[in-house]
This record gives structure tokens, sequence and C-alpha cells, in this order.
């Protein structure tokens, strides 16, 4: 029961990367009635000790690309305070820590980028895809088997940015057809003090969007400072968000955001694919999130295509030329006004 003992001692992170620890589930009650239960390596599932009309289901999950350390620290820390008895949950948790192989290669994968495995169960050809079908199972037993009735099912996926970026931290939400953009989630984002916020205008099989796509949860891929290494991120400048995230899993609910910061919402206009291998940028392949390009200025090529900013400029996201082919390249967005209903929607 090594492993185990070592998550009930708060752990978490050093068991699930101790990869000479052969797995094994496990439950069991704290103290203060949490139940916890240990599904598979990194999927821990805690449960309080009463459950009300307000409980959710939420899942935080990290590690999903494994160099991106920064949101992985904030797990443990909250696994921690929950072990020890600092921290007591209001709401049904799946934390999860993602890619133990590439976490301990300090690599972004091992053999295909599994943030883009999500669309369904994959063949196991790779430990990324067996990793991905661990994942889904699990998120597909934690919103199958819960006992809270027509519950609202949130989904939180923490990453950092791979370059730097006009917004320190900013969101993704992915496409849905259901109401994945409520104002509640909005009002968390600005609890955190979340700088930006894109809206997807088509479907990307990322870890968030198969809990949109297929359980209509409030989910977000939440970008949160840059990569580093363990030990080196810059945990103080996430502070407000890790505290926006404790208050989240312990309260009700959030009270309405009272303060000045606001989030600033863009529109996803396109996504550029990677058709050949002769794409490429005319801007450097490091250029940083966000960066502005006027009206018809050129940004790249692929074989027989020309990328032009559209009619009132473009920022780029996420550009990256070396990507497989048939794999998005960037984002490209414009600044939106946003209506607020009942959902946070993008203006026509």
């Amino acid at each position: 029961m090594a492993l185990v003992k070592a998550v009930q001692e708060g752990e978490f992170l050093s068991a699930t990367l101790d990869l000479t620890r052969p797995f094994e589930a496990g439950n069991w009650q704290l103290e203060n009635g949490v139940r916890c239960e240990l599904t598979a390596r990194g999927v821990l599932t805690v449960t309080p000790p009463s459950l009300s009309v307000d409980s959710k289901d939420i899942i935080l999950s990290s590690g999903v690309h494994g160099d991106e350390t920064g949101p992985i620290e904030l797990l443990q820390q909250l696994v921690k305070k929950i072990m020890l008895g600092e921290l007591l949950p209001k709401h049904r948790l799946l934390l999860i820590i993602g890619h133990p192989e590439a976490i301990n290669a300090h690599t972004r994968f091992i053999d295909e980028n599994m943030n883009r495995l999500f669309a369904g169960i994959n063949e196991e050809s790779n430990v990324d895809r067996r990793q991905a079908n661990v994942l889904m199972r699990a998120v597909d037993d934690f919103y199958q088997n819960s006992p809270l009735e027509n519950a609202e099912r949130w989904h939180l996926d923490l990453h950092s940015a791979i370059r730097d970026s006009t917004h320190y931290t900013f969101a993704v939400s992915p496409y849905s057809e259901k109401k994945t953009r409520g104002l509640a989630l909005f009002n968390f984002l600005h609890h955190g003090e979340i700088e930006a916020m894109m809206l997807s205008g088509s479907a990307s099989p990322t870890f968030s969007w198969y809990s949109a796509h297929y359980y209509g949860a409030q989910a977000l891929t939440m970008e949160l400072g840059r990569v580093a290494r363990f030990g080196e991120n810059d945990l103080q400048r996430l502070e407000t968000f890790n505290q926006a995230m404790l208050a989240l899993v312990s309260k009700d609910s959030l009270a309405a955001y009272s303060g000045d910061k606001e989030v600033c919402v863009y529109r996803v206009t396109r996504t550029l694919t990677k058709q050949t291998p002769d794409f490429s940028f005319t801007f450097p392949a490091n250029q940083a999130n966000f960066t502005y390009f006027a009206e018809g200025t050129v940004l790249g090529q692929d074989k027989g295509e020309t990328y032009v900013a559209a009619e009132g400029g473009e920022a780029v996201v996420f550009p990256n030329p070396n990507v497989a082919l048939g794999q998005r390249a960037c984002l490209l967005v414009q600044k939106a006004d946003i209506e607020l209903t009942d959902q946070v929607r993008a203006k026509a």
C-alpha cells in the first residue's frame, strides 16, 4: 500500500510520478468524513461528507502536457490541503495529474500530442493514446456514476503556455452546442483575474472539449503563465487564480465579482491547419500569443495558399509551424463585444 499511503499523506504528485511503485487502487475516508478513491495513477476522486442541491461535479486536471508544471504544483497543493484536513470540499472532485510519463521526461508528450486525442477511445498504439483513454474513462465514470441528480458539471484543464503572451493568463472555451459558457463560469474567471477568454467556434478534440461536448460541462482550457521546470514557477503570479480555485471547491458558490479587473473576450475567427510540409509563418515561431497583425498582413503560407489577416486585423494564438500534418498550426482571433444572458456570447 506504499503508493496509496503516500497519497493519503498528501504526496499525490510524488506518488504519481514514481513509476517504480506498481499502481494500486485504494479508497479511504478522512477524519472529517471526506471519502477518497484512487482509481488510476494520477486519478483521484474526492467526495465531501455531505452533498447538497448546490453541490457540483468538478474536474480539475493538470499535466496533460508533461512540461507544464505550474498547474501541476497548484493541484498538488490542493490535494495536500484536502488530505491534511486543511480544506473541506463542498463538491465532488476528480483531481488529475494527466501524463506521468511525459512529466518525468520533462516534455509535452512522448509520441503524440495527447491534447488532440480526446475525440473518443483511441487505438492504443502508443503511451499517449493509452493515457488519453485512461483519462476519458475516468471522466465517464465520474460524471455517469454521480450520486447528484442534475448536478452542474465543471472541468478546468490547467495548462501553461510554451511562449510569451500579451495575456499572462487566459482561458479557451471549447466549442459545444450545449450551454457550456454560463455566467458562473465567467464570474469564476473574474475572481481568478484571468486576463482573457477565447470563444472557440469549432470542435477540437482537447480534454476540456471532451467534457463540454459529451457532458455539457462548464469547461475551459486554462493557460496559466509560461512553461518552467518544477521549482522554477512563479506561483505568486498565479495566487489569485489559486485562491479562486480553492474557493470554487470549498464554497457552495462564488459571490458576484465586485473587483475592477475585466476579462478581455476574443472570438476565434479561424484555425490554420498544417496541410503540407511546406507550411510556414512570416513571423518567428516563438511569436508571443495575442500578437496583433493589421488587416492585409501576410501571416503565412502553405503549398498553394497564402494566409492574410482578415478585415479588422487578427491576433495569433498558439502559433506552431512544427505540428504534425493535419493539426492546428495556430488560432486567429479578434476582440469581441459580448452579451450576457444565461451564457457568454459574442455579439454578431
